[in-house]
């Protein structure tokens, strides 16, 4: 399997996880200096998951997918193999890179999260690996667990 992926235990309960990872994106979605804007998240397969990253120096890149699964309160997976089109509303291929999936798990006394990137090819996987997918996820893994260990969802 063409996979990269990074794992964190984060000491807070799922349900503060699952919060931030859904509704706090903007918050930790790139590892700092960059950030994001959320435009469109549609949480449903088939759903519209559009966003775009923002460097330090001005740098723009948009992101345009697609939802292939929302579990509420455990998993999110998206691709960007194909994007919905404005004028027509519909599915259109696009240019492949992942299918990325974000899930969290009961670990103890706190939540596993996982975050992994499926890749069509292996040439697209080593790209991955070289863009820097360690240090940029593992970065942003860290990011996510700093908003929610200091944050609990009130009961």
């Amino acid at each position: 399997m063409r996979e990269l992926k990074i794992s964190r235990h984060i000491a807070a309960p799922p349900a503060a996880v699952w919060e931030v990872m859904a509704n706090r994106q903007e918050e930790w979605w790139c590892p700092a200096p960059w950030s994001v804007t959320m435009v469109a998240q549609e949480r449903r397969p088939g759903g519209r998951c559009e966003m775009v990253m923002h460097g330090p120096d001005g740098e723009e890149m948009p992101q345009h997918g697609i939802y292939l699964e929302w579990i509420e309160g455990v998993r999110f997976t998206s691709t960007d193999a194909v994007r919905m089109d404005p004028g027509s509303g519909r599915l259109v291929p696009a240019e492949p890179f992942m299918i990325g999936c974000w899930e969290i798990a009961p670990d103890g006394d706190g939540t596993l999260y996982t975050a992994s990137a499926l890749h069509w090819s292996e040439k697209a996987m080593k790209s991955h690996a070289e863009m820097g997918f360690e240090p940029g996820w593992s970065a942003v893994a860290d990011q996510l667990a700093a908003i929610c260990e200091g944050w609990t969802v009130k009961a």
